[in-house]
């Protein structure tokens, strides 16, 4: 049986991102239900937890090659497979390189405004640094995965 790619720290990451949504969700559906009140936190915990689960899912997608891709001309023109798939990877590197320079520029901005969370009141920063660090380790996946997919040792089919 061959043994599929992992992203192990961006599995676990997602794990316990939709753990902590789906629990702290319920117990906010349960006191509400109960109290006609609610926790106050839910909404940016969960908004910011979705978006590391969002990312850190792309990045084990990356690297076990199951993101969407058209596959037609690959297969129509077998000599371009090699070039294709340097392009996908430069196309990849362009948009994340984007995500992270310019997420890194936020949170840095963030960190030195020292603004705030609206709903808790926490360094807004605490939240936006995940979106660079996340995108590196996605480039990290995608580079990963070409080489993979260039030495054969990866499937271009599922």
């Amino acid at each position: 049986m061959d043994k599929q790619p992992d992203a192990r720290l961006e599995r676990v990451l997602a794990t316990l991102a939709l753990t902590v949504v789906g629990v702290i969700s319920l117990a906010n559906v349960v006191v509400r239900y109960f109290t006609d009140a609610s926790f106050a936190f839910t909404e940016e915990v969960s908004v910011f937890l979705l978006v590391v689960l969002t990312f850190a899912g792309a990045s084990v997608a990356l690297r076990r090659n199951r993101h969407i891709r058209i596959g037609l001309l690959e297969r129509l023109c077998p000599r371009l497979r090699v070039p294709l798939i340097l392009l996908q990877w430069l196309a990849g590197v362009l948009v994340l390189g984007l995500v992270l320079w310019y997420g890194g520029q936020f949170a840095l901005e963030e960190y030195q405004w020292e603004s705030e969370s609206p709903g808790l009141g926490l360094p807004n920063w605490w939240y936006v640094v995940w979106l660079p660090l996340l995108a590196l380790l996605m480039l990290v996946r995608l580079t990963q995965m070409t080489v993979d997919r260039l030495r054969g040792r990866l499937s271009d089919e599922p």
